[in-house]
């Protein structure tokens, strides 16, 4: 790439990426673990927005398994969110992996 190419372009690419960031803002992935009891909400940007548990889910006496199950909830809402940057901007990135 022509770096003089880009100077050209850099105010419709600074408009694209502003476009970018909304979208990641109001992006929404779901992940749940545990047949649903877990779920876990993320934006675009990982964030993480929510977290709801099924009462059935809270034992006191397995507070491990409950741990578990939350960080299983998050890396399928992770996994998510990685393939909807993939799909929607990998074409944008010219080849560099999702985050």
């Amino acid at each position: 790439m022509n770096p003089f190419d880009m100077l050209k372009n850099a105010k419709a690419l600074q408009e694209q990426f502003s476009r970018m960031q909304g979208e990641l803002d109001e992006m929404r992935a779901v992940g749940s673990s545990g047949g649903g009891i877990v779920k876990v909400e993320l934006n675009g940007k990982f964030e993480l927005l929510s977290v709801t548990l099924d009462p059935v889910a809270v034992d006191p006496r397995d507070v491990p398994m409950l741990q578990d199950l939350i960080v299983a909830a998050h890396r399928d809402a992770s996994e998510k969110v990685k393939e909807f940057l993939k799909g929607r901007f990998g074409q944008l990135a010219g080849g560099f992996p999702a985050p």
